[in-house]
């Protein structure tokens, strides 16, 4: 048995673990793991590269396949033992609607289809005579009608001559006769729902006030078992049977259908069958993946498609949806049937949004670099998909939250995780934000003021376009002329750099895309072998951006120049430098940047480029086509996209967020004397040092090979005391 067996991983995936040379989990599998197959919410903080793709990917690539192969063979899908043969009225998970979810106590009802009704039926019914009410309280703005319904009539309450239905509208309905009726209702109201076998009359009632007789039972109805019955579109509601007091009384002479006497109270025939086995439509995929960037979104759908090697019988399907791609292909295969989807925020909101991609069956929800998606401005799309799946699936399972994050201190990380995750367990293997002893990173000034060479160079980095409007005199003392210089300036320094210490593999990290463009441009006129590079950002298309980046990998250009959002979550091993031509919006990104270098114990060297003065820069927050073909260069408060950015007020931020003051080098570039200074060399381990901190998997290392050994050397012997034993007899 493998180490990912002893955690609960079945056979097939763990042969696929084999197959990729994974010895071993590591620290965020070994805690990751357990917790999701478990049924856990789980928030994880962990660094690029230490398997936290494998830590959420594994669990719910092996729940989703374990819920197929249930359905295919026809079992209940594990339906909690709650919903068995239980005394109590609920609502019935087997009699109801493929997009109608209940949740275990069989009190709560929900169903996120916004195109569709769904609907159910309680597991018991009242027949006979009696007087009989329940309670049922709208806990979600939505669609509704509550009321009765017998089993012969359609799960689409008040449609047919079998049910009748109250609505939110205001409407009764019964044979699809929509009437006037009382009151509209909404959210927090409780309607009453009144049966009434004596006179064979119905009727309801909302906040406690009654609003008479609704209907005259007829007479082909006086003999049917009645159940309690709802409709949902996009809606919630909860049930009070009577197990708890009502919030409104009902009338004397009316009992509780918890109350009802064992004569007049039967139990539903459905069971065991049904909607509960019922397979969910086939673009409603049971885990939704929300990445950041195309290249994140890719790499975690590859890791699915490496588990699931020697799965089959059912084999579940994958589908990456991001932008730049044919949207009536992702279409086409959404409609032939998918189980996992892996996509970028905006493709998948669209596909959402149109109908064309269901969150009815969703049973997880992930979101890979919540950090990166938080401060990309998609917070309210995560809260509007949340709100949209529902919180218990047609199994009767919870919903299943997973957040991944750089870091768990975010404070908008933790305001979400308190708003929409269910006591999830904090997986922090990171802490708080530190530069590992691996890395040496320094700043260099750039200040206009004391290096005036950017008023004689001819040959300099285009600029961003910022100052168009603006009268930039070579000889000009305003501000945005000096915002302009520094814009110069740093080209120059990024050429510095890397002339000084001899890069010849380098990430470099600009703001913009258009910044990326433009440095890209110059790195390539001042020499294409000596600074062969490509760029990674959002306007480039997709296949350009999947080789840009295999380029770089295999060595065939020296520097991959990107955006904060294009590289997030990239691992790209062996980088030795980092140049940061701007500093990040966001503090904590610094750390992710310069944590693109010193891994796996090697050294690495990052240089962050800190204009002096104040520079004028692009930021589209409020524009309608995101910054694609703006030329709008006033700032912001007067309507523009552009606003002055202060990156002495940011490296002061990112020093206290680090509670450290770092290096400062001159223009030239040299590394301070120090313990850096000629011991050691950028991209190879150092020689003696090291922190000294083993992970867990290299820790055990050893032991699991000592141990292995001494199997085989039992299991040796064993055999040769059998064959010694046999020999004897003979």
């Amino acid at each position: 048995m493998t180490a990912f067996e002893e955690m609960g991983v079945m056979r097939e995936i763990a042969r696929a673990v084999e197959d990729m040379d994974w010895s071993l989990p590591t620290d965020v599998q070994s805690e990751a793991i357990p917790m999701i197959l478990g049924g856990g919410d789980v928030l994880m903080a962990a660094e690029t590269g230490s398997g936290k793709t494998g830590a959420f990917c594994l669990p719910i690539l092996q729940t989703v396949f374990e819920t197929l192969k249930d359905l295919q063979e026809g079992k209940s899908s594990k339906m909690p033992t709650k919903h068995k043969g239980s005394s109590s009225w609920k609502m019935s998970v087997y009699d109801r609607g493929d997009a109608m979810s209940i949740d275990p106590d069989g009190l709560l009802c929900q169903s996120r289809d916004q195109q569709k009704w769904h609907g159910t039926r309680s597991n018991k019914a009242v027949v006979g005579q009696g007087k009989y009410y329940y309670e049922a309280t709208v806990t979600d703005e939505g669609l509704c009608r509550v009321g009765w319904s017998t089993d012969k009539a359609s799960l689409d309450l008040g449609t047919d001559k079998w049910g009748y239905g109250f609505g939110g509208t205001g409407k009764k309905s019964y044979g699809k006769q929509f009437d006037s009726y009382g009151e509209a209702f909404g959210i927090n109201d409780t309607i009453g729902c009144y049966l009434d076998l004596q006179k064979d009359e119905i009727k309801w009632s909302k906040n406690g006030i009654d609003f008479g007789k609704a209907y005259d039972i007829p007479g082909h109805m006086r003999n049917e078992k009645f159940f309690a019955a709802v409709v949902l579109k996009n809606a919630e509601m909860s049930f009070n049977f009577g197990t708890t007091p009502f919030k409104f009384n009902p009338p004397q002479g009316f009992t509780a259908l918890f109350k009802a006497p064992k004569d007049s109270t039967v139990e539903s025939k459905i069971a065991g069958g049904g909607a509960a086995t019922a397979k969910p439509a086939p673009n409603a995929p049971q885990a939704i993946i929300i990445e950041p960037s195309r290249e994140l979104a890719e790499q975690t759908l590859t890791q699915i498609q490496k588990f699931k090697t020697h799965l089959e019988n059912p084999v579940p399907r994958e589908l990456l949806i991001v932008g730049g791609v044919n949207v009536k292909d992702q279409v086409d295969v959404l409609t032939k049937g998918v189980d996992i989807v892996c996509g970028t925020p905006g493709r998948l909101e669209d596909l959402i949004s149109t109908g064309k991609l269901l969150l009815s069956a969703c049973r997880f929800f992930v979101l890979d670099e919540a950090d990166g998606l938080l401060s990309q401005g998609y917070g309210d799309l995560i809260n509007r998909l949340h709100a949209q799946i529902p919180k218990v699936t047609n199994d009767g399972k919870r919903l299943q939250m997973v957040v991944c994050s750089a870091t768990l201190h975010s404070f908008d990380v933790k305001k979400m995780a308190e708003r929409l995750m269910y006591f999830p367990t904090w997986i922090d293997l990171k802490g708080q934000d530190s530069v590992p002893e691996t890395v040496h990173h320094c700043v260099c000034m750039v200040d206009p003021l004391k290096d005036t060479r950017w008023k004689d160079l001819r040959q300099h980095v285009e600029t961003d376009g910022v100052h168009s409007e603006d009268k930039i005199q070579p000889h000009g003392t305003t501000q945005e002329t000096y915002s302009e210089a520094v814009k110069i300036l740093k080209g120059e320094y990024t050429v510095k750099a890397i002339e000084e210490h001899n890069m010849d593999r380098a990430l470099i990290f600009c703001r913009t895309k258009i910044d990326c463009d433009n440095m890209e441009k110059y790195l390539r006129q001042r020499g294409q072998g000596k600074f062969s590079c490509v760029c990674l950002h959002g306007d480039r298309k997709p296949q350009e951006r999947k080789d840009n980046l295999q380029k770089f990998k295999d060595g065939k250009v020296k520097f991959l120049i990107c955006t904060d959002v294009a590289a997030r979550g990239i691992d790209v091993s062996g980088v030795p430098f980092v140049i940061n031509v701007t500093l990040p919006d966001e503090k904590q990104n610094y750390i992710h940047r310069i944590g693109r270098v010193g891994r796996a114990e090697r050294m690495g060297l990052a240089f962050s480029l800190v204009a002096a003065v104040k520079e004028k820069v692009w930021y589209h927050s409020n524009c309608t086509n995101r910054g694609r073909g703006c030329y709008n260069t006033k700032l912001t408060d007067r309507g523009g996209c552009c606003i002055w950015y202060n990156e002495p007020q940011l490296l002061s931020d990112v020093e206290e967020h680090l509670d450290i003051t770092i290096d400062k080098v001159e223009p030239e570039m040299k590394v301070p004397i120090n313990e850096f200074d000629g011991k050691v060399t950028y991209g190879q381990k150092r020689a003696g040092a090291g922190s000294g901190y083993k992970g867990h998997v290299e820790t055990l290392a050893p032991a699991v090979m000592e141990l292995a050994k001494l199997e085989k050397r039992v299991q040796t012997s064993f055999i040769d005391l059998k064959y010694k034993k046999k020999f004897c007899v003979r």
